[in-house]
């Protein structure tokens, strides 16, 4: 045979192994758990307390959106929200005030805890001084969610009630990203692809777990897990601080569940490839823990796996190459079949599941450039802040890498 129906014949080996072995990460049924019958029915006392925590940092284009709903909650017991404004310079605080009195709702504290300190990064010194302050009100939760997602008037009830029916620590929703434009269309619904076969959720979700990570975007947090965690200290340098903050609850012996949401939604527009670009590019090398050898494993990887078997076919055909060709194929439409559950999640059409190499494409030279920007410094760079390589002290790690052995290209959180 010829190096490329080697090729091709070991990238579908490949692609059955990840059909089959890899916790069957292409499904997408693994949706927030119901309340048991006891739990559904609520008590005269209510739920119990919780404290909504919202980093914001230069938010007021979709504030109006996303505030709105979660201070509209249908919640049976005590809750409140606090904004946490860091160092906005679009009035993003003022503007929550004004959300909160003309919509009423569940009361509203807006907080500003100053610039980061040194060690820090933006969104965990917001959290920092966020989570501070809603452990003075002793809730038994804290649900630390985005400034860009909107809720379900229903999410904060039902995720709390599925923390109490089933004894968990950390639950946590991976918003359903906006899917718009064509680009949007076209790369959203593979980050949260190859983020699930990276990262499979029912291995996360299982007692004794084989994986460890959670969405940034929504995530519900029993207050007594977080200080037993030391969280948000213990992973104050971390770029990609939803992963870290999984495995800081991991470690102290919590229980942890991550999937799709169906009642929190991302209303962050990313209408151009540009956008889209930047926000991957971001923190993917940060994931790779600023490795060459690691990003070089990682293109060889993407390369084998989603580009030769579309090479493969076009190269047989034109070649006549039949092995290749058979190979390609059979090794692009396990692909394609295994990406078509995810397009439904998002309503998209079936035809975009042969376009997932391209796509995978696109990640690649993201991740590359991850790679060039931090080189030049400027890889995790995010609304006016530049976060170099954090420098791990005695018993820490760096915040950057989730899982031991997994790798994603990561959106921004705040």
């Amino acid at each position: 045979m010829s190096p490329l129906s080697w090729f091709a014949l070991a990238s579908l080996v490949v692609w059955v192994w990840l059909l089959l072995g890899q916790g069957f990460f292409w499904r997408t049924d693994q949706r927030l758990p119901p309340p048991t019958e006891a739990h559904a029915r609520v008590g005269p006392g209510g739920l119990p307390r919780v404290v909504v925590v919202v980093p914001a940092r230069d938010e007021s284009g979709v504030l109006p959106v996303s505030l709105p709903s979660l201070l509209a909650q249908e919640y049976p017991g005590a809750a409140e929200v606090i904004l946490v404004d860091d160092g906005s310079t679009d009035g993003t605080g003022a503007l929550a005030v004004e959300l909160a009195a003309r919509c009423g709702g569940l009361p509203l504290t807006v907080v500003s805890p100053g610039a980061p300190e040194p060690g820090w990064t933006g969104k965990l010194w917001a959290l920092r001084h966020g989570m501070a302050l809603a452990r003075a009100r002793e809730p038994e939760f804290l649900l630390l969610t985005d400034a860009d997602i909107a809720h379900a008037p229903d999410s904060l009830r039902l995720l709390v009630s599925a923390a109490e029916a089933h004894g968990l620590d950390l639950v946590s929703q991976m918003a359903r990203l906006r899917v718009t434009s064509a680009w949007e269309r076209l790369v959203v619904p593979a980050f949260v692809y190859f983020f699930a076969q990276l990262y499979p959720f029912r291995w996360i979700n299982r007692r004794r777990p084989r994986a460890t990570a959670a969405a940034g975007g929504c995530v519900l947090l029993r207050t007594e897990t977080a200080v037993a965690a030391g969280v948000p200290e213990t992973i104050r340098q971390a770029v990609i601080d939803d992963v870290s903050l999984a495995r800081a609850v991991r470690r102290a012996g919590g229980r942890i569940w991550l999937g799709l949401a169906d009642r929190v939604d991302s209303v962050r527009p990313y209408p151009g490839l540009g956008e889209l670009w930047r926000m991957v590019a971001r923190s993917a090398y940060a994931q790779l823990r600023h490795s060459p050898v690691l990003l070089l494993g990682t293109v060889a990887g993407l390369g084998l796996v989603y580009l030769v078997p579309p090479v493969a076919v076009a190269a047989g055909l034109a070649g006549g190459d039949g092995t290749a060709v058979a190979a390609g194929a059979a090794a692009w439409a396990v692909m394609a079949g295994t990406y078509l559950p995810m397009l439904r999640y998002y309503r998209q059409p079936w035809w975009l599941a042969p376009l997932l190499p391209f796509t995978a494409f696109l990640y690649l030279l993201m991740t590359v450039d991850s790679a060039v920007r931090h080189y030049r410094g400027v890889g995790a760079a995010w609304k006016g802040r530049t976060y170099t390589r954090p420098r791990a002290r005695s018993g820490e790690t760096d915040g950057t890498l989730g899982h031991d052995d997994g790798r994603a290209p990561g959106f921004p959180e705040t």
